[in-house]
């Protein structure tokens, strides 16, 4: 058997066995010295093309996924009993969108008030994470998604992010910088309603947050 060819079927059981996606790097170390694995990984993933499961790349790792056409008939959805509140969903919306965001600029796109358990809520879930400091007064600390949040959400990178055309429920029609956007920012400018409740309220409107596994 060749190098290669023995290169390939252990590059398999090691995505096979694995518990989490994982990185090139990662993939590397468990492989001969010196196999081409870019191409050792597109020829695997051509060889799953078309079966019940794909090898996939997600957040720049890769995974065995079930296949997309497959996974409505194996999906199982589970109702956990926390909820993701309005202003949950909004803040994420606006970080993934944003980012690097401060939670300043966060309320100034919303146009009210962020709680302290807003983020905690999205820190707990893993979707969100801080990247560094803003080099202004106060040095705010900043925002982004993380891996877990590639991952939750099925995307390789943020730039396979939804279109604006998906979020006009949410009112967030404008995806430049944060940074660029703050100054003279008027929520009627950008089609989006003005704020006309305080952020308690936001606690009042929820929608199920959902656990799915495959």
């Amino acid at each position: 058997m060749s190098a290669a060819r023995d290169g390939l079927r252990l590059l398999e059981a090691v995505l096979f066995a694995a518990t989490e996606p994982l990185d090139e790097a990662a993939l590397a170390a468990r492989l001969p010295y010196g196999l081409d694995l870019p191409a050792l990984l597109a020829e695997l993933a051509g060889h799953y093309a078309g079966r019940g499961v794909n090898l996939t790349r997600l957040g720049g790792k890769w995974a065995f996924r079930t296949a997309d056409d497959l996974a409505g008939r194996l999906r199982v959805e589970v109702a956990v009993g926390r909820k993701l509140s309005r202003a949950a969903v909004e803040t994420l919306a606006i970080v993934a969108y944003h980012q690097p965001v401060t939670r300043a600029e966060v309320e100034e796109i919303r146009g009210v008030a962020v709680s302290k358990g807003t983020f905690d809520v999205l820190l707990d879930a893993g979707w969100i994470r801080p990247v560094g400091r803003r080099r202004t007064p106060g040095r705010p600390v900043t925002w982004g998604t993380s891996q877990q949040f590639l991952e939750h959400f099925g995307l390789d990178s943020l730039a396979d992010l939804p279109g604006v055309d998906e979020l006009k429920a949410a009112g967030l029609l404008d995806t430049r910088p944060a940074a660029t956007i703050i100054s003279g920012y008027a929520p009627e400018a950008a089609g989006m309603p003005a704020a006309e409740e305080p952020a308690e309220a936001d606690a009042e409107t929820d929608a199920p947050l959902e656990a799915e596994e495959r």
